[in-house]
C-alpha cells in the first residue's frame, strides 16, 4: 500500500438499485440503436486506452448509456426527442443532477455525428478521459 500501511483496501459495493430500473437497464442492452452498437465495439473490453465502460448502466434513477466508473464518465447517445426544448431540459437537469450527487462527468453525442464521425468522437471522449 501507498503511504499508509493501515489503509484497508477499498471494496466496491454496488449501490441498490429497483428492479424496474434493473429490468429497464437489460432492456436497453438488449435492444441496443446502431449508433451504440457501433460505439461500444470501441469501448467494450477497454479498447479505448484501456478504459473499462459499461453499457446501459443504471444510476441513480437514471440508465446511463456508457459509464467508465473509473473516470465517473457517462457518454450518451442523443436521438431526435433530446433536439427539443423539452428534450434538452430533462437533459440538462439529469446531467446536473448526476454531477452534484454522484460527481458524474456526462459527455452527449447527436447519434448523428457518432454515424458519420466517429472518430472525432472518440478522440473528444479520449480528451476528456485524459487525466492531464
Amino acid at each position: 500500500m501507498a503511504d499508509d500501511d493501515n489503509a484497508q483496501p477499498r471494496i466496491w459495493v454496488p449501490e441498490t438499485v429497483s428492479r424496474p430500473l434493473l429490468l429497464a437497464a437489460r432492456r436497453l442492452r438488449r435492444e441496443m440503436t446502431e449508433a451504440e452498437r457501433v460505439l461500444w465495439e470501441h469501448l467494450r473490453a477497454g479498447r479505448l486506452g484501456g478504459w473499462r465502460f459499461r453499457r446501459q448502466h443504471p444510476v441513480d434513477r437514471f440508465v446511463l448509456d456508457f459509464y467508465c466508473p473509473a473516470a465517473r464518465l457517462a457518454v450518451e447517445l442523443d436521438g431526435a426527442q433530446h433536439h427539443t426544448p423539452d428534450g434538452r431540459a430533462r437533459d440538462t437537469e439529469r446531467d446536473d443532477w448526476l454531477r452534484r450527487r454522484h460527481g458524474i462527468r456526462m459527455l452527449r453525442f447527436d447519434n448523428a455525428k457518432l454515424l458519420r464521425q466517429p472518430d472525432a468522437v472518440l478522440d473528444r471522449i479520449r480528451q476528456a478521459l485524459d487525466p492531464r
